[in-house]
């Protein structure tokens, strides 16, 4: 009776075993197939570092990013125009703090519309939305045309303007925003360009 006993104990063992290793075949290959759920993971987390999770946003913060994009795309632009034209130390001093700030947001907010799987905001706002503050074509004329003090004059009222409107857009992404990452962006932007508008009405004052 041992003999067959152990050869039913063999046969078992060797069965568990090969169910064992076809389980592990087949978990190796559901890690790869399963790809939606591992992927999702992981593009959130690789999403997160540069600024948005996949899962956590709503159209509040859709609409922060397709529309804030340009606005700051238009600050830089301003800013640009500083150069050779601006003469006023506290007006140069803004312009480089809104180059260090804006165009690294503009990066962060294009990778979460990428990771959302969302377009770009086109120039002319989004959703039948216009963005607040936004100069015209004349207004940047303008500003392109003036020098010296007459610059730094037009520089601080056109981006007084253009600031209250970041704010306006960036305290409708606190209120109704989701994503963590967008509502910490646009704390900042609050934060920053608040203090910002204040220092240039300062600077009015005294032009």
């Amino acid at each position: 009776m041992r003999a067959p006993n152990h050869h039913r104990i063999t046969r078992k063992l060797a069965l568990t075993g090969a169910v064992a290793a076809t389980g592990l075949l087949l978990a190796a290959c559901g890690g790869s197939g399963d790809s939606d759920g591992t992927a999702h993971g992981g593009h959130a987390t690789a999403s997160a570092s540069s600024g948005a999770s996949a899962g956590a946003f709503n159209d509040a913060d859709v609409m922060f990013a397709q529309m804030m994009i340009p606005h700051h795309e238009q600050a830089l632009s301003m800013a640009k125009l500083a150069d050779g034209r601006a003469a006023d130390a506290e007006i140069k001093q803004i312009v480089a703090a809104v180059e260090k700030a804006q165009d690294p947001e503009i990066q962060k907010m294009k990778s979460w519309l990428k990771a959302w799987g969302r377009p770009e905001a086109t120039a002319g706002g989004h959703g039948g939305h216009a963005m607040a503050g936004m100069l015209s074509d004349a207004d940047m004329t303008d500003l392109a045309a003036a020098k010296g003090k007459e610059f730094d004059r037009k520089f601080a009222e056109l981006m007084i303007a253009h600031h209250e409107g970041a704010v306006e857009m960036a305290k409708t992404e606190q209120r109704d925003g989701k994503d963590p990452e967008a509502k910490k962006v646009a704390d900042d932007v609050v934060r920053t360009q608040a203090a910002e508008i204040a220092q240039l009405r300062k600077v009015l004052d005294r032009l």
